[in-house]
């Protein structure tokens, strides 16, 4: 796997967009990152959800590891590049993408698109 196998896999999925975070491409969908891949073209990350993530990491440990800390514990996978296939990135971005459009879209999307995600009658708290 390339960098540009893992950007075509990403692109691939319906309105997923190419941004660019803390310096290194990412992949969103509604505005939420879905991937990224890292500025050393080695590894990518997907982020999946945890209980996904371990089936990940325990059927294809030498491509998947979790990322550290708490953002590995909610689900942030990195892969080693080299050592996925087509298949089982395939697998694991669509995984990504599906949990982020599941989210919704991100509340600066909202505000762009003048929608909003609270629920009707629900009030917004008083700033004080």
């Amino acid at each position: 796997m390339t960098a540009n196998q893992f950007r075509r896999i990403a692109l691939g999925h319906q309105d997923a967009a190419e941004g660019a975070h803390m310096g290194h491409p990412d992949f969103r969908v509604g505005g939420r990152i879905f991937a990224t891949l890292r500025e050393d073209n080695v590894h990518g990350m997907v982020t999946i959800p945890p209980e996904q993530q371990a089936r990940l990491v325990r059927e294809h440990p030498s491509v998947f590891n979790p990322e550290n800390g708490a953002w590995g514990r909610a689900g942030s996978t990195r892969v080693v590049l080299e050592a996925a296939d087509e298949e089982v990135l395939g697998e694991a971005m669509t995984l990504a993408w599906r949990w982020a459009v599941a989210k919704g879209p991100t509340k600066a999307r909202n505000r762009e698109s003048g929608t909003s995600s609270q629920k009707p009658g629900a009030r917004r708290p008083r700033k004080s």
